[in-house]
Parts: C-alpha cells; structure tokens; sequence
C-alpha cells in the first residue's frame, strides 16, 4: 500500500464517512458528490466532452461522450454508468473517471444521465440504461462493437443491463464493472465483516438507500440485484474490488454466479483500497495501475490489442 492510499483511506474515514453516515437529503448528497469530484479529481487530460441524444425505443436520454483526441480506436465505443446509489451521481461527477478510462484505452465513452430517485425509483434508471444502449446501436454501433462498464450502482446497473442484453440475444463485446452492487437484499458477509474496516462506506445507511431506490419492489428482482439474474451467451467479464469494502462480496458471488453461466471472468482484488478508488487517479498509484488493467480489458474485449 502506497503512502498516498494510506493518507487517503485516513481523511476519507474521519471526515468522508461519518458525513456520508448522516447524510439522508439525496439533493444535497448530489450537490455534494458534484462538488467533492469537481474539487478533488479534476478533468483528465486531453478528453474533450461532448453532449449528445440518444434515441431509445420509448425514451431519448442525454449523454455526455468522452471522446479521446488523436489516436481514438474508430467504430468502437464503451456506454459508461456511473454509480451514486442511484440517488446521486451525474456524467459530469464521474466524468473524470470515465474520460481518464478514456483516455487510457483510446476508445469512446458515452455516460447517460439516467433517471435518479427518489423522484424515478426502480426500474426507470435500468429503462434509461437500455435506452441509451439502443440510442447506440441507432447510431450505427453493433452489438458487438459496445462495450459496457460502470460503478458502485453503476456497476449494478450494468450488470442488470447485461443479463437483459444476453435474454435478448444481443451481449456486447465485454463488461468492466468497478466494486459493483449488485446484491440489494444485503446478505453479502462483507457488509458485516468489513463495517470497520471500509474506509469510505457506511453500512448503517444500507437499508434507507435500497428503500429510496426500490419504493416496494423486491429486493431480489434481478433487475434491481443482478447477482440473481441469469447471463445466457455472457461474454467475457473484468472486476475490480477491494478487499476492505463492504460490497467486496457482492463482486466476489457475482464473479462465482457469472462463471455459472459459463463466463470467462477475470476479478482484480486490492487489499486496502476505498471503495472505487479508481476515481482518484490523479492522487494514487492504484488507482492508475487498475485503470490501465481495465482499458486493456476493454480494449481486448473490442478487438482492439
């Protein structure tokens, strides 16, 4: 462990957790996740953003591409979704993640800004993911030349995408999911054996945030948890978690579930990180190192190197 991850992990437990542990007005978490990204991660370098529609079959969603400058890789691109609970979150408070990622596998990422609750619960922000992939596909992408990735309940989010897409017949090239959710029942070990240890993630705000997110539906639809989804025809499947976070099982028994469908599953595992940590690529070496492992993945998975 770096002594940049370890000064990291010390401010994000005395002054990010407990913040997070009282915070319960998901506008003002949004304003404050905003703000934190804008002040803490900047913009990466030499990405230049572009806003664009994309028409789905029932609803357009407005994304913001990620598109790298000289040396972009043609007729390829990654639909990003980023996490926020599914509360908060944004294209632009994620866009340094996802334009670094950009960046660094030279290939296109376009982030929709899907539905968030309370005000649209469960499932408008998976009907907004789907738009948004047949916005692509309306562009000229095949199924095959998308790649899909995402984070914390993004990461979810893309998984539950996924095992639609694989229903349909129509898998993308890959999937690249950063310390995602994808267990909303909460009966993952690590919520209760890594409480202390998670630097950045209260588990006492757990039951309140599935609660504004569902409104009533079950917390074992697999389009809300897709640890319980199935992935017929899965293509090949690259995940990044901490081994400290309390959501380091729902990556590990997603790993275990995607196999069972005969998946070929790669799972990175850091020992001490924060829970996506990628986000801070601009203050950890981990952070970069796992970036460059995902932007190879990504670009194995689209033909590309």
């Amino acid at each position: 462990m770096s002594l940049r991850l370890s000064a990291l992990n010390l401010g994000l437990r005395l002054l990010v957790k407990p913040e997070l542990a009282r915070l319960d007005d998901p506008l003002r978490a949004r304003v404050e996740m905003e703000a934190a990204s804008h002040a803490w991660l900047g913009s990466p370098a030499r990405v230049a953003p572009v806003w664009r529609h994309l028409q789905g079959a029932e609803r357009r969603v407005s994304a913001l591409s990620a598109r790298p400058g000289r040396g972009a890789e043609p007729d390829v691109a990654v639909l990003f979704l980023h996490g926020g609970a599914y509360a908060a979150g944004s294209p632009l408070s994620h866009w340094a993640l996802y334009g670094e990622l950009a960046r660094r596998s030279r290939i296109e990422h376009v982030a929709p800004a899907y539905r968030l609750a309370p005000e649209h619960p469960f499932p408008a922000a998976l009907e907004d993911a789907m738009a948004a992939w047949q916005g692509l596909c309306a562009c000229g992408f095949a199924p095959g030349q998308i790649a899909i990735a995402g984070d914390s309940a993004g990461g979810g989010l893309a998984l539950a995408l996924l095992a639609r897409l694989c229903a349909e017949g129509t898998p993308p090239a890959g999937l690249v999911a950063f310390s995602p959710w994808t267990d909303l029942t909460g009966s993952g070990a690590s919520l209760r054996e890594n409480a202390r240890r998670d630097p950045l993630l209260p588990v006492t705000r757990l039951g309140v945030t599935v609660e504004r997110y569902l409104q009533g539906a079950p917390a074992d639809d697999p389009r809300a948890s897709p640890l319980f989804a199935a992935f017929p025809g899965c293509p090949p499947i690259h995940l990044q978690h901490s081994e400290s976070e309390i959501l380091r099982d729902d990556t590990l028994r997603m790993a275990d579930r995607l196999r069972g469908f005969g998946a070929e599953v790669t799972v990175q595992s850091w020992p001490h990180a924060p829970h996506v940590w990628q986000m801070f690529h601009g203050w950890i070496p981990e952070a970069r190192d796992a970036l460059d492992d995902a932007a190879g993945a990504l670009r194995r998975m689209l033909g590309r190197s």
